[in-house]
C-alpha cells in the first residue's frame, strides 16, 4: 500500500513517521519546504515527490495542511483527483467537516481525523469520523502504531478535537505549574519534572485500568483531614475544574470558526 503524506508539520510527520512503521506500507512525502521532507525522509524513507505525483501514486492521501490551506490545495489538485478515484483522503483539518470535505473529494473515500502529539512516540489518542463505514479498518490499521484510535460521531469532532486534540497542551500546562511548585519549594526542575510527569502517567493509567470513577479514584487518595484534601479544596477555591471547562469550551469554539473561515 502507498500511503502518502501532503504536509509534514509537527502532526503529519509524527503521523508519517508511525505508518511508515505499519507492515507492508510505502510512504510517499510531499512538502513546501524541501529540507523538512527530506529530515522526515531520514527518518520514515519512502520517496518525495511533488502533490501532484503524490495523488497520482498514493493509495492513501492524509492531508496534513492548515485548515485555511485544504481546499485551495485540493482546487489545484482537480485534474489529478479525477484519474485516482479510489484514493482514500484522510484529513487532519482542524474544524473542516465531512461534508465540506465531500464538496472536492468523494465522500465515500473521506475520513476526518484529529491526532494528538503523543502520536510521535506512539502514545496518541486519535479520533476519526467517516461516512463510508468500510473505510474504519484501513484507517484503524494505518493508525495502529500511533497509539490509541477511537471511531466518534462527526457531531463530536470538535469536542474530540478540543478534548484529545489540544489536551496536551493543557497537559503541559499542569505539568509546568507543578514543577514551579516543586521547585519553589526546594526541589531541582529536574526532580520536579520527574515527580510531576510520573505522577500524571500513573493515575491516568489508574484511570483507564480501573472501572471507578475519577471522583472516586480521587476520594481514595483524600485522607480525612490529610493535606491532600487540604490540597483540593484550595483547587476547587481557585477555580481548577471551572477553568478546565472553559479552556475546552474555548478550544471548541475556536475549532467550529476554523471550519467556517474556509467556506
Amino acid at each position: 500500500m502507498k500511503v502518502g503524506f501532503i504536509g509534514l508539520g509537527n502532526m503529519g510527520s509524527a503521523l508519517a513517521l508511525a505508518v511508515s512503521k505499519t507492515e507492508g506500507v510505502e510512504v510517499l512525502l510531499s512538502n513546501h519546504n524541501q529540507n523538512q521532507a527530506e529530515k522526515v525522509q531520514a527518518q520514515a524513507g519512502g520517496r518525495i515527490l511533488s502533490n501532484s505525483e503524490l495523488v497520482q501514486q498514493a493509495d492513501v492521501i492524509f492531508l496534513g495542511v492548515k485548515p485555511h490551506v485544504l481546499f485551495p490545495l485540493l482546487k489545484g489538485l482537480e485534474d489529478r483527483l479525477q484519474h485516482h478515484p479510489s484514493a482514500v483522503w484522510i484529513s487532519m483539518a482542524a474544524g473542516i467537516s465531512l461534508e465540506q470535505l465531500s464538496q472536492h473529494l468523494p465522500a465515500s473515500q473521506i475520513v476526518r481525523i484529529m491526532p494528538n502529539t503523543p502520536v510521535a512516540i506512539g502514545q496518541g489518542m486519535t479520533t476519526y469520523a467517516l461516512i463510508n463505514p468500510e473505510l474504519a479498518a484501513v484507517t484503524e490499521q494505518l493508525l495502529s502504531k500511533s497509539g490509541q484510535v477511537k471511531q466518534v460521531e462527526e457531531k463530536l469532532m470538535d469536542t474530540a478535537t478540543a478534548l484529545a486534540g489540544c489536551g496536551p497542551a493543557f497537559v503541559y500546562q499542569w505539568i509546568e505549574a507543578m514543577m514551579d511548585a516543586g521547585v519553589a519549594h526546594g526541589l531541582t526542575a529536574d526532580d520536579a519534572k520527574y515527580l510531576a510527569a510520573q505522577t500524571l502517567l500513573g493515575s491516568a493509567q489508574m484511570v483507564l485500568n480501573s472501572s471507578k470513577h475519577p471522583a472516586q479514584l480521587r476520594q481514595e487518595v483524600t485522607s480525612p483531614g490529610g493535606s491532600t484534601i487540604a490540597g483540593v479544596v484550595k483547587l476547587e477555591k481557585e477555580g481548577l475544574r471551572y477553568a478546565i471547562l472553559s479552556a475546552v469550551k474555548a478550544a471548541i469554539k475556536r475549532t467550529k470558526e476554523l471550519g467556517r473561515k474556509t467556506k
